[in-house]
């Protein structure tokens, strides 16, 4: 069986004649769920995405769909025995089947392989070659389809540039002219289109050419939004004007073709990702490969020892890489249950450690939140029992990373931090020294004390000299830029262009590392929505801002914007909770800010509760990165909407 939504929605056997699924509502509900991604989707909010005003029996014809359904998809299940692929979960129904049957899932699951290697370009290519039109292409007229179209043409747009990036590196780039001239024709304003075009054209031998279209991206930004070119095609105008040598696709200088042990790849592997940049990234690959290769050899205490020796800082909840991750949780769980809980006490806490350490906690289930929460705990518990600072240290950060279970919770995450410094300061442990200051950073931050913030990035970067952690200075540059930011909304602070600017250079900074992928996608557009709403205008509404993964909770601000008051409407209904991460209390002050506006008054209800214990703290302070203001604000205008002042 497969699932095609990348156009119109269908299911085909697995010799291609199709299933017939019924009537459009039929598709939606199958649509729907497919594009929950094996999440429950609760019964009530499958009736409200059905019917902007559902009909008196609306929960029993929506079991009739899904009775259809089941007979659609599982022709040969046995009477009375319980569905495998659309099954009952609590209040809900779930899909059920592997990402590779679903071509949603397949493209989504290529573009992230591809993000980080250029290994897996044949991969990205078909994904790509599976889009036969707009996603949910037949399921009109629904706010969570448009929703999910715009999410995804994003998301192909940036594959369709990524493609073209992986090619160019490697030298194939003359034939994608035509292209990529194509794709800047239909998408003006994406900037790396154009300097993707002039690299294509300068591999040509066309460096006339390449020139002329940087300059006529410089007049169209200049002309039509009144910008200057981002520093990228810059950078790619004054290398092509010189000649430069990085013009030249990069010479591989990785270790593939080395024959090495597990325990010796993952040692080197983490070498290089203490070194940041791009060896972080080849980094984590060669780290899964040392860990199958010693679960391999069916030596438990081997591969716990490979799974464990990789004791990299960990600041982000976010993952950088949500699929590679999810494999090594689950090689640590396999070697867990193999050790038993009589193994050697070390192991098993560097392998606990790392569940709580590679689980982030945006990417994971309730099921997953909890088990690991529960591992941090159980790695602390036996760090500490063994007094091992190294260990302790470790475990400390997966406490860390599961610290983000509410809003409101910068203080405890200050204390965890204060201890992991005052190891590393005693015990001379300078790689979680660096975690330790930039941890404090996000708390102080967070609790609005910028001078003691700022202290801590000072310290943080004098520290990454002697380790060579090289993206201590991009995060450092952010909270600076989040400073100007907050200050510029103070009588004689910097000016809100001011502010923009410092975003957009610490923007360009991350953008030239590979370090945290997880990371920056969406930082600079939810950033200059911060700003905004700090000098109390509307948000941005430029179409070539990525909002990365915080689109759901922007987007009914953009519409607003935009004068579109029932589609941001639509859209608040469609936001769902945020994850626990370092964003929470930022995307609940985007809710309750956007529920204010709308009179939403149960939506504001429910956010003004999440928001309560982040009283005294300052929205998306806990990033260090990037500020909404107080969460006060937001929470003052949530409960005056719900009517709870």
């Amino acid at each position: 069986m497969r699932i095609d939504v990348l156009g119109a929605v269908r299911a085909l056997r697995d010799d291609g004649t199709p299933v017939d699924l019924g009537g459009p509502r039929h598709r939606e509900v199958l649509a729907r769920l497919v594009a929950a991604g094996a999440r429950m989707v609760p019964t009530d909010t499958l009736v409200d995405d059905l019917w902007a005003e559902p009909p008196v029996r609306a929960v029993g014809a929506l079991r009739t769909f899904v009775a259809a359904l089941r007979r659609a998809l599982e022709p040969d299940r046995p009477p009375r025995t319980p569905p495998r692929v659309l099954v009952t979960e609590g209040p809900g129904y779930a899909l059920h089947l592997p990402r590779k049957t679903v071509d949603v899932h397949r493209f989504e699951d290529a573009l992230a392989r591809a993000r980080r290697t250029p290994d897996a370009l044949t991969d990205l290519d078909a994904a790509l070659a599976d889009w036969r039109g707009p996603a949910y292409a037949d399921v009109t007229g629904s706010a969570w389809a448009q929703g999910e179209r715009t999410r995804l043409e994003e998301l192909r747009l940036e594959g369709t540039e990524l493609r073209a990036r992986l090619l160019l590196d490697s030298g194939a780039g003359a034939e994608l002219v035509a292209e990529l001239g194509a794709h800047v024709t239909e998408h003006p304003w994406r900037e790396p289109a154009w300097g993707l075009l002039a690299r294509a054209l300068h591999q040509a031998g066309r460096q006339a050419d390449a020139l002329a279209t940087l300059r006529r991206a410089r007049t169209m930004l200049a002309d039509q939004l009144g910008l200057d070119p981002g520093a990228d095609l810059r950078r790619l105008e004054a290398d092509i004007l010189s000649g430069a040598t990085t013009l030249q696709p990069p010479r591989p200088v990785w270790t593939e073709g080395v024959r090495l042990g597990p325990r010796t790849t993952v040692e080197l592997a983490r070498t290089l990702a203490l070194a940041g940049g791009d060896a972080l990234v080849h980094s984590r690959r060669d780290r899964l490969a040392a860990v199958r290769a010693a679960e391999r050899t069916g030596d438990m205490a081997l591969t716990a020892r490979v799974i464990g020796a990789y004791d990299v800082p960990a600041l982000w909840s976010r993952a950088d890489d949500p699929e590679q991750c999810r494999a090594v949780v689950a090689a640590a769980e396999r070697t867990l249950t193999a050790l038993g809980t009589d193994g050697p006490a070390e192991l098993r806490a560097r392998l606990l450690a790392t569940v709580a350490v590679e689980s982030r906690s945006a990417d994971l289930s309730a099921v997953e939140q909890k088990r690991a929460g529960q591992a941090a705990r159980e790695a602390e518990a036996l760090a500490r029992e063994l007094g091992d600072p190294a260990l302790l240290v470790l475990a400390l950060n997966g406490v860390f990373l599961q610290s983000f279970t509410r809003p409101g919770l910068a203080a405890a995450r200050d204390v965890i931090g204060a201890e992991i410094l005052d190891l590393t300061t005693r015990h001379e442990l300078p790689s979680f020294a660096v975690l330790g200051r930039l941890i404090r950073l996000q708390s102080a931050s967070a609790l609005g004390d910028l001078d003691a913030a700022a202290a801590h990035a000072e310290a943080a970067e004098q520290v990454a000299v002697s380790t060579e952690a090289s993206l201590v200075p991009v995060l450092t540059g952010w909270y600076r830029a989040r400073v100007t930011a907050a200050r510029s909304a103070e009588p004689g602070g910097p000016t809100a262009a001011t502010a923009a600017a410092h975003y957009r250079a610490a923007e360009s900074a991350l953008a030239e590392t590979a370090a945290m992928p997880g990371l920056h996608r969406g930082l600079f557009a939810l950033a200059l929505l911060g700003l905004r709403l700090l000098h109390d205008r509307p948000a941005p509404t430029d179409p070539a801002l990525d909002w990365g993964p915080y689109r759901r909770w922007a987007h009914p601000l953009v519409l607003l914007a935009q004068n579109r008051v029932e589609e941001a409407r639509a859209a608040l209904a469609m936001t769902p909770e945020p994850p626990l991460d370092h964003m929470q209390e930022a995307l609940w002050c985007l809710t309750a800010h956007a529920a204010a506006r709308l009179g939403e008054r149960q939506i504001a209800a429910r956010a003004a509760t999440a928001l309560r214990p982040a009283r005294a703290e300052h929205a998306g302070g806990t990033s260090g990165m990037l500020t909404l203001g107080p969460v006060a604000r937001y929470l003052a205008e949530a409960e005056a909407c719900a009517g709870e002042r």
